[in-house]
């Protein structure tokens, strides 16, 4: 079995950046607090002190003065090791109790599976015990059959040096191989210099056996005491980096923070330095596209696929140069720069010289369907991506202008308390922008979400029928849903800061009714979305976050 274990210092990939044209600038990242909302609906009154249980956990924080310390992209802080620590512990006993095992073959199940103690028992109760720890690399039987050479002196033969040691000096690991000290040392340090750290196997040829922790430790602190540190520490945050339910925060710069999940970990969520973020796949929060939506629609953003459609549309490659050749003129025979002269037809070199009805040394009359067909099918592409690409990008930078609009909201409501509407409670001013930010966010990321729910990239279950109606379902929902968030927009932007209290109070009335509207239709289209039409995709998981009224969820403080 390959040595599949990821590096250490790989702690979030690239993916978590965002390209300059899509940022997430628009974001809440700027500590200005969300309000409570004052239009909330009877039913999750009833529901508020059930779903005021903290689900989402903040691990480490930047508050006070931790020392610091950082390998390759982590940032942890002594602050909270203890806190985690002590979470790790938890998972490590519980496993340890049930299997009957030591600490270090609980580690090595758990960072296997990823930190999640409900699939090594599920693993467990379904496969067996011989079968999870072989996965596992997990070894716990004695092997009298691999005891090593002993020489007349009674010294060990080192399979790895050839040399003849004493026994003292040698170590044996949980497989049954053992080597002399010399060697194991060396072959740590090499694995915990390389970030392999949390999962090195055993030397031996062949042999899937993670090495004993504690061996590992007391053979490299005796050289390497600060190895030995680094190699506790990455066992410490394997918690965090082997854990599906743990991420760290994908802010740049790195703020330090990790968040934890309970059970769903298909949600938004907002960490303590403001940064909002997709928990399943670390990338700017991006519901109602499924992660693997966004992931195909930013690719396809930032690589520029349909620029090379429409080169492919508009353009031919020289048969001599290969640079791509645009027609400006009407007759058939082109001329590149580099001299070359071709058939705009068929792409093929041909001499200069030509008449009205033939060109020199060419004669291409024979119609290839073929050629036609892909010639309209790469238009339909392009022009069904601009379609999208429009609306998405109008959305986006909607957003970013409205983001904008929260100074000018602050001053208007500076000049209601001090005016005539000073008795008045204002909440619904800040609720109303914050119901247009969240709104015309689903709305900006609704646009990929059709565009690859009804194109022909992703499989699905639904006949070309089906796709129609339930297109027009949805498009009618989103449609409807836009009306909604442009008047909600229209009426936050007038200057009610100058209004009498009565056209303030008629404001307000306004505010009310469409945040109300706007946050109920913006529920149904993601009932839509989850309930109707994500089922009929057949390859890869696609879920999405589920629609809350209060935006991402804020991580808790635990530490």
């Amino acid at each position: 079995m390959e040595d599949d274990a990821i590096s250490d210092d790989e702690h979030f990939g690239d993916d978590c950046g965002f390209d300059e044209h899509y940022d997430d600038d628009c974001g809440f990242s700027d500590g200005f607090e969300e309000p409570e909302s004052e239009s909330r609906r009877p039913n999750e009154e009833a529901s508020s002190s059930q779903d005021s249980l903290p689900s989402c956990y903040l691990l480490s924080t930047t508050a006070g003065n931790h020392k610091r310390f950082s390998f390759g992209c982590t940032a942890f802080f002594d602050g909270c090791e203890s806190l985690v620590s002590s979470m790790q512990r938890d998972d490590l006993q519980k496993v340890m109790d049930l299997l009957s095992v030591k600490d270090h073959h609980a580690r090595t199940l758990l960072i296997h599976y990823r930190w999640d103690v409900d699939k090594v028992f599920t693993v467990f109760v379904e496969m067996g015990k011989e079968w999870l720890f072989k996965e596992a690399g997990v070894t716990v039987e004695e092997h009298n059959d691999l005891s090593p050479v002993r020489s007349s002196s009674g010294d060990v033969r080192c399979d790895i040096c050839m040399d003849d040691i004493p026994a003292n000096r040698t170590t044996t690991m949980d497989c049954g191989h053992c080597f002399c000290n010399e060697c194991w040392t060396e072959h740590f340090i090499v694995k915990i210099k390389e970030g392999q750290s949390r999962r090195i196997r055993c030397m031996a040829h062949k042999c899937n056996t993670i090495c004993d922790e504690g061996k590992i430790r007391n053979l490299v602190c005796t050289t390497h005491p600060d190895l030995a540190e680094k190699f506790d520490r990455f066992l410490l945050e394997s918690y965090i980096e082997d854990n599906e339910m743990v991420k760290w925060c994908p802010s740049v710069p790195h703020c330090g923070n990790a968040i934890r999940v309970e059970k769903d970990k298909y949600r938004e969520v907002e960490c303590d330095c403001g940064m909002q973020f997709c928990f399943s796949c670390s990338s700017e929060a991006h519901s109602p596209c499924s992660c693997q939506m966004w992931k195909l629609w930013m690719g396809k953003c930032q690589n520029e696929s349909e620029t090379v459609n429409w080169i492919t549309v508009h353009t031919k490659p020289c048969p001599k140069c290969l640079k791509a050749v645009e027609k400006n003129g009407g007759c058939n025979l082109v001329y590149c720069i580099c001299g070359q002269t071709f058939c705009w037809l068929c792409g093929a070199a041909t001499g200069s010289a030509h008449t009205w009805d033939s060109i020199q040394d060419h004669s291409c009359g024979r119609y290839t369907e073929e050629q036609e067909k892909n010639l309209e099918l790469a238009k339909k592409y392009l022009w069904r991506y601009i379609h999208y690409h429009n609306r998405y990008k109008a959305h986006s930078d909607s957003l970013k202008a409205e983001v904008q609009l929260k100074e000018k909201i602050y001053m208007k409501i500076s000049k209601l308390e001090t005016g005539e509407s000073a008795s008045q409670d204002l909440r619904w001013v800040e609720n109303g922008l914050y119901t247009l930010f969240r709104s015309r966010r689903a709305l900006s990321y609704s646009y990929p979400f059709a565009y690859y729910m009804f194109g022909h990239e992703l499989q699905n279950e639904m006949t070309e029928e089906e796709r129609e109606i339930k297109q027009n379902l949805f498009e009618d929902q989103q449609q409807q849903f836009e009306a909604n968030v442009e008047k909600l927009s229209m009426v936050l932007e007038e200057p009610f800061e100058g209004y009498t209290e009565d056209k303030v109070t008629e404001t307000r009335m306004k505010v009310l009714n469409l945040s109300y509207l706007v946050d109920n239709l913006c529920r149904k289209l993601y009932e839509c979305i989850e309930n109707d039409l994500l089922g009929a995709l057949q390859h890869g998981s696609h879920n999405i976050a589920p629609y809350k009224s209060t935006g991402a969820e804020k991580a808790s403080k635990l530490a």
